[in-house]
């Protein structure tokens, strides 16, 4: 299918390095438009929907969880996609499928669940958790396994927020662990940290565990924009004026992400995908006055919000139930269900476990864990 108006160092189709089980092309959609409609119908993207971004639906069923969290990142990393001319088809997949390897209770249960696994002289990455999940786990098709995602959607899977090593992962050897990945991978990673800062500060605001004059002093760019808002509206109601300046915030960050990264593309001399895989360094980033802003807003939302007292006590009790199911499965494996048990007979039984802990959503933890250990999950440092 072809595309219009994509510029020279945007990702083809038509240079795809393919499928890893060859198909035939589809009437009238693009391979990456395929590979997005299988990952939204995958049951690893719904199970989204009840899992952690920041807040529990204890505190509202208005807050993001990962799910909305995934469909904001997807609606700006399209529009960044528009702007730079690449393609969006292949950024919507990328951006859709980013999350889908995390596992219950946001970043604290991915750091339980890696420390146990270290004590198996391994580890848990989200990353390549995701990468497991759409070539092992998803069982939709008769004809492969997984869902036969695109070279370049498994590529970015694993490359879009880290660089990984062929010495320490010979396994991921075959996604070029030597170049950089393409253009429409490397936003992925600078778009969710935009919409993960606007989206946190807005709900933090929203279950008052932030009040305005903190963010004011706390998050400048924030405070820039506070402050016109303020100006023109003086006599507004508070709330409509902070989500007037979160939103001029969130586009100042997307136009800066966007203008700057085409002044390094200009300076680059980047021409083709090719160009860009072989740059010393990634092209999609903040302009040196955006990566402070975006450093002070992290700064402030780890420091203010997801250290607070109110988060931490039932972040802690649900990443203590993680843990203590984790112990029983890989005493009880039996337990896990006929498919995960059949595993554990041939893998490690460390791996199994962890694969079937990291998929489940945080309500289906915690009745799991009620059910086979009973009471409430002791609190753990």
């Amino acid at each position: 299918m072809a595309h219009m108006a994509l510029a020279a160092y945007a990702m083809q189709e038509s240079a795809s390095r393919g499928r890893r089980h060859p198909e035939p092309a589809h009437a009238y959609r693009s391979a990456y438009a395929r590979d997005r409609d299988r990952i939204i119908h995958s049951r690893s993207f719904r199970r989204l929907e009840s899992k952690t971004q920041v807040f529990t639906t204890r505190y509202s069923d208005h807050f993001r969880n990962r799910l909305t969290h995934t469909l904001e990142v997807a609606q700006i990393a399209r529009t960044v996609a528009g702007a730079l001319g690449l393609n969006a088809e292949l950024v919507e997949a990328l951006a859709l499928v980013h999350d889908i390897g995390h596992p219950p209770f946001g970043h604290a249960g991915e750091s339980r669940l890696d420390e146990m696994m270290r004590e198996h002289s391994d580890l848990f990455d989200h990353n390549l958790h995701a990468l497991r999940t759409v070539e092992q786990f998803e069982q939709r098709y008769l004809d492969f396994p997984g869902l036969n995602l695109t070279f370049e959607v498994r590529e970015g899977i694993i490359k879009h927020s880290k660089e990984y090593s062929a010495t320490e992962f010979p396994e991921l050897a075959e996604y070029l662990l030597d170049q950089r990945a393409p253009l429409e991978a490397q936003l992925i990673d600078v778009v969710d940290e935009i919409a993960y800062n606007t989206a946190d500060l807005d709900d933090g605001f929203e279950a008052r565990l932030l009040d305005l004059p903190e963010i004011l002093e706390g998050v400048p760019l924030f405070a820039e924009m506070y402050a016109e808002v303020d100006r023109a509206h003086a006599v507004a109601r508070t709330k409509l004026k902070f989500s007037e300046a979160n939103k001029r915030a969130l586009d100042r960050q997307v136009t800066d992400l966007i203008e700057h990264t085409r002044t390094q593309l200009a300076a680059s001399g980047v021409y083709s995908t090719e160009d860009v895989r072989r740059y010393s360094r990634r092209l999609a980033s903040f302009s040196p006055e955006g990566t402070r802003h975006n450093m002070a807003w992290k700064k402030f939302l780890f420091d203010k919000l997801y250290d607070s007292p109110a988060l931490s006590e039932e972040r802690d009790a649900c990443v203590a139930a993680l843990g203590e199911l984790f112990h029983f499965y890989l005493e009880h494996p039996e337990k896990m269900p006929k498919y995960y048990f059949q595993q554990a007979q041939s893998e490690p039984r460390h791996r199994v476990v962890c694969d079937y802990v990291a998929g489940m959503t945080d309500h289906f933890l915690l009745r799991l864990h009620r059910e086979w250990i009973g009471g409430e999950p002791e609190h753990t440092s």
